[in-house]
């Protein structure tokens, strides 16, 4: 377990800053010298007599061998990009499982995918934001559109309720995050420290600051009413693709396309810990309501559960085959749901990782209400799903 003293990170008032931490490399080896050698000796086994017919044999098996290190070359050594994972395995269909195939509600409006889900604290309003740079507000018991706001023409990538409801903060691929009026939609903000895509917001529980992770590789911590930036944490010059508040506002987890979760002091920018456990880009982070577990899911297909404070893994979910994207505790802190490339949304056992209900054409993305009793989910059908939990 790596521990503090490894980081590099910088505030406004103290411009404190310790050493970077080493980059890990991703680069994965190739097999091409195996598949050269073999196909060399299978053409010198040949016999000299049927020349013509080893020739066109010969070539034939040097083409599928190209294609087949073209496609594991594709498939080893490229990170794919948030929106176009790659699929890993085929689906299973397993019969132990309780599936649901209904939602309880849909809600129509977006005209093209969801790419962000949140839940209002108080429980009676649904945001949701789409690749046509929109936030639509719904009424969560009628499906009612409260509201639509128009960011600017990029589509919205994250979404965070404050925690008083309201106001909403987005980000974009326009590198900004947007803070504004849940009621009126009136602009109230716009935060314009970053020099890439924000992939990520999360509110501090106090309402006060925000935390957004960016494409620039940065998380930055900045006041919420003002905009002023307080700290700037630079982990490594990889993207950050998600970041999350501990309940009690002292730490911040993030992730991203270093495959690792970097857990920090919310005020100084100290590193606490970092967990290696995925094998692959972290897309998703909660934290457990009593805030000592953390639950990451990425494009490993997993979801991981580990000890907030030391990084030790507690539980490996392994039952999605495609990148999960988003990942969300339950309120009452006895449950967890994942929303997956596969199509699945899944909702399984805190503890033992027991899956409860899969929920065929659920969606990538997910969000629990505050009474756990009910689940949003969107994906690239455009629809807001309302499925029960219990």
């Amino acid at each position: 377990m790596e521990n503090t003293g490894h980081s590099k990170h910088t505030t406004i008032e103290d411009d404190v800053e310790v050493t970077d931490l080493p980059e890990l490399s991703t680069s994965r080896s190739h097999r091409s010298s195996k598949l050269s050698l073999t196909m060399l000796c299978l053409q010198r086994s040949i016999n000299r007599r049927s020349w013509r017919l080893a020739g066109a044999i010969s070539t034939g098996l040097l083409a599928l061998v190209a294609l087949f290190m073209i496609f594991s070359s594709l498939h080893n050594t490229l990170t794919p990009p948030p929106g176009k994972p790659v699929q890993y395995s085929t689906p299973t269909i397993h019969y132990d499982y309780i599936y649901r195939d209904h939602p309880t509600a849909m809600f129509s409006g977006h005209f093209d995918e969801v790419l962000a889900l949140a839940w209002s604290s108080d429980g009676t309003r649904i945001a949701s934001g789409e690749h046509d740079s929109t936030v639509q507000i719904w009424d969560a018991k009628t499906g009612k559109r409260l509201l639509t706001y128009h960011g600017d023409n990029n589509p919205v990538l994250a979404l965070a309720w404050s925690p008083d409801g309201t106001r909403i903060a987005s980000g974009s691929f326009d590198n900004t995050v947007q803070v504004w009026d849940a009621k009126t939609g009136i602009r109230l903000l716009t935060y314009r420290g970053h020099t890439n895509t924000v992939f990520s917001v999360a509110w501090s529980p106090d309402g006060t600051r925000i935390a957004s992770g960016s494409d620039d590789g940065t998380v930055q911590v900045w006041d919420a009413k003002t905009g002023k930036r307080l700290l700037t944490y630079h982990g490594d010059s990889n993207p950050v693709l998600t970041v999350a508040w501990s309940p009690d506002g002292t730490r911040i987890a993030s992730g991203g396309f270093d495959w690792r979760v970097q857990v920090w002091n919310s005020s100084t920018g100290k590193l606490l810990l970092i967990y290696h456990g995925h094998t692959d880009v972290v897309a998703s982070l909660a934290w457990s309501p009593d805030g000592t577990r953390i639950a990451s899911g990425g494009f490993d297909t997993t979801v991981q559960v580990w000890n907030a404070s030391n990084g030790k893994r507690l539980l490996t979910y392994p039952h999605h085959f495609n990148t999960v994207y988003s990942v969300a505790w339950s309120p009452d802190g006895t449950r967890v749901v994942s929303g997956s490339y596969d199509g699945t949304v899944q909702i399984w056992n805190a503890e033992g990782g027991k899956v409860v209900y899969t929920l065929r054409n659920g969606g990538l993305f997910v969000a629990w209400s505050p009474d756990s009793s009910l689940i949003a989910s969107g994906g690239k059908d455009g629809i807001v799903k309302i499925w029960s939990a219990t």
